[in-house]
């Protein structure tokens, strides 16, 4: 494919998820369509579709319209490059008269545009973030960088950075974590490195691994990861000597626990009825991502406020039910990847207030301008005699 081409493509996609289906979905549906697509093309197309994502508002404003054609139009103006418009069969079309009046013209945008925010989150944001509202909104409009875990549980850091530079993989350690290694060039040949095959090293964030490092000490501790997914915190604990149990309510989101524990050679229980007497629970609770938005950027467009109303329900009911496997005396974790204070410290308050017999230890608070993604968390301890 030609790089018009590509242009073109992630134009079509985006117009299907405009149109409401997810991101990853669309670009299957757009991949198995397009045997003729190599896997530089794919990547290229992806990555034009999570760009345009990320700066959805703005670009919009630049190319006159909140179409999968507008923001490639945005794209390119601010590029100041158009020659890919109507270079061959499969490129974009020519600038139509309406589109050329727009491009003539000067954009004024206003500052929650220029910043890709919604108008209805702004004062959620500037709540939680105040004085770094702007640097933070202007940080999730670009790429996140790349990290892995450093698995301790089968090398330690220097020998992961020296088994993915054997693999052509640059990395250097991030602040962030201890376990945390942020990738340079050769990033995208992670998934077919031996040290992913052998289970050296796992992709995950670096302020999701702080969150871990924040917890209390977890070697032979028992610990359950009740809000689990696809287990990448539940590994790194486990990686630290905690036993540890997994639970989520959808079962299928941990298929894949199994096999990464096992690549990562680490155990980690799929039980399926929980004790009451776990000493650290985490419940990293559904939320809206605000704080990773930068991989996920259609989720910033989809959250309206019926679901931030839903998703605070949801983490008073994760609360909730995950307090109920602590013995007396133990500590529960809440996460979230958000950067709204109604679904962090709003929510600790509630439980506080709804659950007497409880102790705010701890609160730790990640934001994108110390180079991970946004999460929370904060620790309380339950009292001995509760």
């Amino acid at each position: 494919m030609t790089p018009a081409a590509r242009l073109q493509a992630a134009a079509e996609v985006l117009d299907r998820i405009l149109a409401g289906r997810a991101p990853e979905p669309a670009l299957s549906g757009w991949a198995r369509a397009s045997r003729y697509a190599g896997s530089k093309d794919r990547a290229a197309v992806r990555d034009h579709v999570f760009d345009a994502l990320r700066q959805r508002r703005s670009l919009a404003a630049l190319g006159g319209a909140d179409t999968g054609r507008g923001l490639i139009l945005g794209l390119l103006r601010r590029s100041g490059d158009f020659s890919a418009l109507g270079a061959g069969p499969h490129a974009p079309p020519p600038l139509d008269d309406a589109e050329a009046a727009h491009m003539a013209a000067p954009v004024r945008m206003r500052p929650l545009e220029a910043l890709d925010c919604p108008d209805w989150l702004a004062p959620h944001l500037r709540r939680a973030l105040g004085a770094d509202f702007a640097p933070v909104m202007e940080a999730l409009r670009h790429r996140a960088p790349v990290f892995v875990r450093v698995n301790l549980a089968r090398t330690d850091r220097d020998g992961a950075i020296a088994a993915l530079a054997a693999d052509g993989i640059a990395s250097t350690p991030h602040p962030l974590a201890p376990t945390a290694l942020e990738l340079g060039a050769g990033a995208r040949r992670l998934r077919h490195a031996a040290a992913y095959a052998q289970g050296l090293v796992e992709p995950q964030d670096a302020a999701s691994q702080a969150v871990v490092a924040a917890l209390p000490a977890l070697s032979g501790q028992r610990v359950l990861d009740y809000c689990a997914g696809g287990g990448g915190k539940a590994l790194a604990m486990a990686a630290r000597g905690a036993k540890v149990s997994a639970h989520d309510i959808d079962p299928r989101r941990m298929r894949d626990i199994p096999p990464r524990a096992a690549r990562a050679g680490v155990r980690i229980a799929l039980p399926k009825r929980l004790r009451a007497d776990f000493d650290l629970v985490l419940a990293d609770a559904p939320c809206s991502g605000a704080g990773s938005w930068r991989r996920d950027p259609a989720g910033k467009w989809a959250l309206t406020p019926a679901r931030l109303a839903g998703l605070r329900a949801q983490q008073a009911a994760a609360l909730d039910a995950a307090a109920a496997h602590l013995r007396p005396g133990g500590v529960l974790a809440y996460a979230t990847c958000s950067l709204l204070r109604c679904e962090n410290d709003d929510a600790v308050a509630a439980f506080a207030r709804r659950s007497p017999g409880w102790t705010l230890t701890a609160r730790h608070v990640f934001t994108p301008l110390q180079g991970g993604d946004g999460f929370f968390l904060a620790l309380l301890r339950r009292d001995a005699t509760a």
